[in-house]
């Protein structure tokens, strides 16, 4: 029973574990931009892909602390259960359309 235990384990681990660009950008758009007022390029391009990375380990402390500060009416909504469900998306979008990624996002 153990061993089953484990390799069901193992086999559903790698999609729970996925995260999305696409769904990180519907979430900051819906969720962030109405705090921190800039569009979703303004938003990635902050940031390098090793700072987002950085930014997002841990459950995302480093960009809950940096975000708290510097749009305070945010910080409850950071702090929240709900965010740290979205962050790992959220992270994937940053760093997709990091300042060091080329690419754009069609976010307004």
């Amino acid at each position: 029973m153990k061993k089953l235990i484990l390799v069901l384990m193992f086999a559903l681990a790698p999609f729970g574990a996925s995260a999305d660009p696409a769904k990180g950008q519907e979430y900051y758009l819906e969720y962030l931009r109405p705090h921190f007022g800039y569009n979703g390029q303004e938003f990635a391009a902050q940031h390098l892909k090793v700072e987002w990375k950085r930014y997002f380990k841990k459950d995302a402390a480093r960009f809950i602390k940096k975000y708290s500060k510097k749009h305070p009416e945010s910080a409850e909504f950071l702090g929240s259960e709900k965010f740290l469900e979205m962050a790992p998306h959220i992270k994937d979008f940053a760093m997709k359309y990091a300042a060091d990624s080329g690419e754009l996002p069609s976010c307004n």
